[in-house]
């Protein structure tokens, strides 16, 4: 198993709909975002736009993280 650098969370600033805000993310998540963000070509702002309207009721980095998540999942299932 991989070894995990710095496992604090950070606050980050993003705008959603137009509005600033700010999550609370790791590094590894953040990096992960800004690679699925790369790969469906759009902005970090606008990915996280999208997982924001997709959510309920859970907290935007919650949020984040499951999607994230769900992505690595659907990724490595096309392995299986």
């Amino acid at each position: 198993m991989a070894k995990i650098k710095d496992p604090a969370v950070k606050k980050r600033s993003v705008r959603i709909s137009g509005h600033p805000t700010s999550i609370t993310l790791e590094d590894a998540f953040w990096g992960e975002l800004k690679i699925i963000a790369k790969r469906k070509k759009c902005s970090i702002g606008n990915l996280v736009s999208k997982i924001d309207e997709g959510q309920t009721h859970i907290n935007l980095s919650s949020a984040i993280r499951l999607f994230i998540l769900q992505d690595i999942k659907a990724r490595l299932k096309k392995y299986e």
